[in-house]
Order: structure tokens, then C-alpha cells, then sequence
């Protein structure tokens, strides 16, 4: 009777220190997988019927170990941004040439709508370059390789709301992030094809942060 206690005991004692630790166990950190964008800067325009891309280099990770991504984009002015599609390119290193693709999607839809002066979507208002909105897409599983490069592909569905559409990025001191703009929806381009060139090459206009969930 008595073994049987001690082992009764033991096997208590063993179980409380196992809880304890699991509750100590620090939980994940969240954090930039690449240096971000620099101090907010804004650009304007008609992004009616454009794309931009943004190049994520492998180079640039800042060797933070995630098995998911998330990427944050940004507005400062305009009322409804129409997104006809995002996806998310693989290629190799200083390349152009698609090794693979994942969707990228907001609140599980591919091509949604935001309306900037719902406090929904932008808690603060009214949104302005001081009180930009900030936006979290959906994550992606898998995480981003050194050994390759990425290009965040956002297409702005060809209607009247996304001609006076204004991202925060564009920031003069610019980090490791960098973009262009192409006229089209770029979103559709198969493995083995090759990302079209573009226009204004510099920081990013709608990307802010790339992180880990």
C-alpha cells in the first residue's frame, strides 16, 4: 500500500511540474521577417487597373524562424480599395522567373473590398498619412527561404474607387523592401513564366511589414 502511494504521489508531483512548464513555455514571438518600410512618406494616384509588386529578397531575412507569413499593407486616404487578386511569388535569387505561387486572400477572400472610412476595417478615424490604416493579411503557410526571392503581386480591380486610391509606403529612407507598378492584372502568371518589368522601381507603395504569425 505504501509503494503504491509513493508512486500515486510521484506521479502527481510529475504531473504538476509538466502543467507548470508547459504554462511557463514562452509563446511565439511575433516578428519582422525583413526590415519594413522606413518613416511614412504617401503616394497618389490612379491604381485603377495596375499592379504592384514587391520584392521581398532572400538576401534581406532577417533569419527569424517562422512557418508562416503575413504580409501588411496600407492606405491613407481614398473611401473603398477594390483588390481583384494578390498572390505571393517565389523565384530564385536576383530572378524573375515564377518557381511557385501562393494566393493571398483577406478574411478568407481573395478579392476583397475596403471601405477606409469603416472604423470595421480602419478602427481609427478619419485615416490620413499621421493615422494611416493598416492592414493584416491573411497568413501563408510556409516559411520564406534565403535561397530565393519573393514578389508580393496586388492587383487593383479597373473601376472608379481605386483612382484615387493613396498607400503610405514610398518612403524616402528605404529599407530592404522595393516595388514597381505594371498596367494589368499580374496576379495570373503560371510556374515557369517570367514577372514583367515595370515603372517607378523604388520603395514599395502598399506594403509595410512582412512578418511571422
Amino acid at each position: 500500500m505504501r509503494t503504491f502511494c509513493r508512486l500515486a504521489t510521484l506521479a502527481l508531483v510529475l504531473s504538476v511540474i509538466a502543467t507548470t512548464a508547459m504554462a511557463q513555455a514562452p509563446a511565439t514571438v511575433l516578428s519582422n521577417l525583413v526590415e519594413g518600410e522606413g518613416p511614412f512618406t504617401g503616394a497618389g494616384g490612379n491604381w485603377a487597373g495596375y499592379s504592384e509588386l514587391t520584392l521581398i529578397p532572400g538576401s534581406a531575412l532577417l533569419g527569424v524562424k517562422s512557418s508562416t507569413t503575413v504580409i501588411y499593407i496600407g492606405f491613407y486616404g481614398g473611401s473603398t480599395v477594390d483588390i481583384g487578386s494578390m498572390v505571393l511569388y517565389k523565384t530564385s535569387r536576383n530572378g524573375t522567373t515564377v518557381l511557385g505561387a501562393k494566393k493571398m486572400k483577406l478574411g478568407g477572400v481573395a478579392n476583397p473590398s475596403l471601405n477606409l472610412t469603416s472604423p470595421k476595417v480602419c478602427p481609427v478615424q478619419p485615416v490620413s498619412i499621421s493615422n494611416p490604416c493598416i492592414i493584416k493579411l491573411d497568413a501563408v503557410k510556409g516559411a520564406l527561404s534565403t535561397l530565393n526571392d519573393y514578389y508580393f503581386t496586388l492587383f487593383f480591380t479597373n473601376d472608379s474607387n481605386n483612382s484615387t486610391v493613396l498607400g503610405v509606403g514610398n518612403s524616402s529612407a528605404q529599407g530592404s523592401l522595393s516595388g514597381y507598378f505594371v498596367q494589368g492584372d499580374q496576379t495570373k502568371t503560371k510556374k515557369n513564366g517570367s514577372l514583367p518589368p515595370g515603372y517607378g522601381a523604388g520603395p514599395p507603395t502598399f506594403v509595410m511589414y512582412v512578418a511571422n504569425e
